[in-house]
């Protein structure tokens, strides 16, 4: 059976991260593109103490060969949570199962499917434990 409970550590991490989605959401509201939205949302992280990596390759193997192309993730927050980005009307099933298809390959637990294109924040925010 799994463990989807998480450390004190990655709660404070998740913690972060929605509070600092709600902060750049509060400021500039829906409407925007996505670019802004995360140069602003890793500002965010990042005075508030998280490292952060935006537009990660992420290697995928097959057949035996990796390829480095194709694959981005949105922003790595220290180096243990994935946080895939939209600024869409809805979000499509896709994103999350996109979102999940990269916790996988990456090796991580934690991901956040933010879409700030929302009237609120809290409609916009997903978490997933993989």
């Amino acid at each position: 059976m799994r463990n989807y409970s998480l450390s004190d550590s990655e709660e404070r991490i998740a913690t972060i991260i929605v509070n600092a989605a709600y902060t750049v959401h509060k400021a500039l509201g829906p409407g925007l593109l996505e670019s802004i939205y995360e140069v602003c949302f890793c500002h965010e992280l990042t005075k508030r103490g998280l490292s952060i990596q935006r537009q990660v390759t992420l290697p995928i193997s097959y057949d035996g060969i990796t390829f480095d192309e194709g694959l981005r993730i949105d922003v790595l927050v220290e180096n243990l949570v994935i946080c895939e980005l939209k600024a869409v009307e809805e979000l499509n099933p896709v994103f999350m199962a996109q979102l999940i298809s990269y916790l996988k390959l990456a090796h991580k637990r934690i991901g956040f499917l933010i879409n700030f294109n929302v009237a609120t924040i809290k409609q916009g925010l997903k978490r997933v434990i993989v």
